[in-house]
């Protein structure tokens, strides 16, 4: 299991796999339409995609001469139980910390 919760976090670890999993939250996508909304190269968006394949986050399956992209939602199922094992702990509420974070590092009044 630990190999697979290191290859699970190390696939979600950058920002552009973790930007395509929540796209292909809406819908299954041609590997063209994945990379459109990116600055890289289509090279590069196919290197991202086969780290999520390898991780088992998404499915790809040629369909004609376009390959389409599928989320596995249940590939993140270890990796949410094993950070369930941390619930034990009270959630942290952000936005209260964030403002207790403003205060403490606000900048002294010059009056």
């Amino acid at each position: 299991m630990a190999a697979t919760l290191d290859t699970t976090f190390s696939a979600l670890a950058d920002p552009t796999r973790r930007a395509i999993l929540a796209m292909l939250l809406e819908d299954d996508m041609a590997v063209t339409d994945v990379a459109d909304p990116f600055d890289i190269s289509l090279a590069a968006i196919s290197k991202h995609l086969g780290i999520l394949a390898e991780a088992g986050l998404i499915s790809r399956e040629k369909r004609g001469r376009v390959i389409w992209c599928k989320l596995e939602p249940d590939a993140l199922r270890a990796a949410s139980v094993w950070m369930q094992g941390f619930g034990q702990f009270d959630p942290v509420d952000l936005d209260a910390f964030e403002k207790f974070l403003e205060t403490e590092f606000a900048e002294p009044d010059e009056t």
